[in-house]
Parts: structure tokens; sequence; C-alpha cells
């Protein structure tokens, strides 16, 4: 690296530290890097000795995962976690999108009222309703993100400007045109972000869900049986294993809303 672009890699530096300046990737990257040191240095020299040294999780790791099946618990989970999304991602759509009408706004409004309700609670209608095990499980996991997938894309949909159904009127669109142009289309990048976000939420739930319904297993019923005997460089591994693959769905999602969506960043201060 020359003089220049070493001085140039400097003010990019400084620049993070001012507030609503966009700075590049490789300086982006550099603070990451730091900032992981920094964390990895504090773990390593915590003064709570009941916490397990990164040493310690690694190797908890690789004895989870070579000899107490820790790579089949996370795929049930994974796999289990991609069923509930799709359906909550077929269940909330369509409720959101149906707020355009009148007779549907009650509805979505009384389905994101679910969002203060404690999943725990309702195990035992849920059993009454879903049976027990995978159905259970799924059931759980997608009534805990629609609540709040339909609360969020359903203010997506209502704070469409009055502007833009005029200007599709303007062009002599039927109103069931103007809903698939305007609110379909027009909210699609919208709609991926709050997938994203509702995705994120899945993965924290997962947990509880598999320890509430644990015919199946899982990472969360592992997790539970962990935590349970005070494992804690176990529970620790697992912690950071879903934290990884829950970063690399969130990354995979980020990235087909840019490939999908490229125009939802055009007019973005920070890209």
């Amino acid at each position: 690296m020359n003089g220049v672009a070493q001085q140039a890699l400097s003010k990019d530096l400084a620049s993070a530290f001012l507030p609503n300046r966009a700075v590049s990737r490789t300086a982006i990257q550099i603070l990451i890097a730091v900032e992981a040191l920094l964390f990895l240095l504090i773990w390593w020299q915590s003064p709570w000795a009941v916490l397990p040294r990164p040493r310690e999780v690694v190797a908890a790791l690789a004895s989870l995962w070579m000899t107490q099946g820790l790579g089949p618990e996370l795929w049930t989970s994974f796999t289990s976690n991609l069923q509930a999304i799709a359906i909550t991602l077929v269940i909330s759509l369509g409720l959101s999108y149906l707020t355009v009408l009148p007779a549907w706004r009650p509805v979505a409004a009384a389905v994101s009222k679910g969002r203060f309700i404690g999943l725990t609670g309702l195990t035992f209608l849920f059993t009454l309703v879903f049976g027990g095990g995978h159905p259970l499980k799924i059931s759980l996991l997608v009534f805990g993100m629609s609540v709040f997938f339909v609360t969020s894309m359903s203010a997506v949909v209502a704070a469409i400007p009055k502007e833009k159904f005029d200007y599709a009127r303007s062009l002599r669109m039927s109103e069931f045109r103007v809903v698939w142009e305007v609110v379909v289309l027009g909210t699609a990048d919208q709609a991926v972000e709050v997938l994203r976000q509702n995705a994120a939420m899945g993965w924290m739930m997962l947990t509880m869900v598999e320890s509430i319904s644990r015919s199946e297993g899982g990472v969360g019923a592992m997790l539970l049986n962990q935590n349970k005997h005070f494992h804690l460089a176990e529970v620790f591994a697992i912690q950071i294993l879903i934290l990884v693959l829950g970063m690399t769905q969130d990354y995979g999602i980020g990235l087909c809303k840019r490939l999908v969506c490229p125009y939802s960043v055009l007019t973005l201060e920070r890209q």
C-alpha cells in the first residue's frame, strides 16, 4: 500500500467516528477485525472464573459435533426454522396485503395484538389443535413470527403515500392492478427486510420452542440439557454456532434483497 492509499485509509477510518459519514468497505472490515479482537481479549481476560475461555468453548464445540450429534440436531432446527419462515411468509404477506380491503383490517389488527401473548401459555391450546411433536413446534414458531410480521408489514402497506395510488390510477389501471403494482410490487423490498428481521426472531424463539416440544430434538433441546447440567462451555458453543448460522442466514436474505430489489439502496446515504 503506497503513501497516498495509506493516507486515504487513515482519513476513511477517522471518518468512522464522525456522524453521518459513508466509509469504504476496507475501513469497515478493519473496524470489524479490531472490535472482534478487542472482544476476544476482554473475554480471554474476563475476571469471572466461572465463564469458559475461548479454548474451552472450541473444545466443547468439537466434542458436541463429533460425539454428541450436534450436526444432526442443528440440521433439524435449521429445516424446522425454514419451514416455519415459509409458512409465516405466506400467511403474513397474505393478511398484510388484504388490509387494502376494509373488511380484513380488523382481522390483521387482531392478529398483530397476539405479539403480547407468551408462547408458553399457548402450548396446551396448540397441542389440542395441532397435536404434539413437529406440528406443535412449527405452529408455535409460525405464531410467534407471524404476529410481528403482520404488524410490521401492515404498517408498511398503510404508509404508502396517496400519490402513488393516484399516479397508478392516472395510468388507467384497474384497482386490482393498482394493488399489484403499488402494494405488492411497490413494497417488495420492504417485505424482504421485514422477512429478514422476523427470520432472526425465529432463531431467537426456536431454542425456547424446542425446549417446550422436545420429542424431535434440535439445538434448543440440546442447549436446555447442557444448561441444566451447568456445562457452560457447551452452552457457549451452541449459542455461538446459532449466532454464526443466523448471521449467515441474515446475510443471505440481505444479498437476495440487493439482487431482487437493487433499487432499494439507490437513494440511501449509507449503502
